[in-house]
């Protein structure tokens, strides 16, 4: 946790936002190739990617948590984000990119 306060959050930003677009390409494409169409192959690869990029967006999220000493609810709005279809991208755009800009203010 060496890192600026303003580098975690950058960092989370993308995360917020490979992790989400993984879970669409997983439950929008490859689950009904799959499921609908019989073609199982790219789940493998995309769950694989998105099971990654789950777990060190939630690490991440209590990183920049303790960083920025949010209160429990943000923590929590936050860390529900990566369970819901677009919820990083709301994260985001609710309470990552606000806080990296109260910071660049400073």
């Amino acid at each position: 946790m060496a890192n600026s306060p303003a580098k975690s959050l950058k960092t989370l930003r993308v995360l917020a936002l490979y992790e989400g677009i993984s879970y669409l390409l997983l439950m929008g494409i490859c689950m009904p190739l799959k499921y609908i169409f019989d073609i199982p192959e790219p789940t493998y690869p995309v769950g694989l990617a998105h099971g990654v990029l789950f777990v060190a967006y939630c690490i991440w999220v209590l990183i920049v948590t303790l960083k920025l000493k949010w209160s429990l609810k943000t923590f929590l709005l936050a860390g529900v984000a990566s369970i819901l279809p677009f919820g990083t991208f709301i994260a985001d755009k609710r309470i990552f990119k606000p806080a990296a800009e109260a910071i660049a203010i400073k």
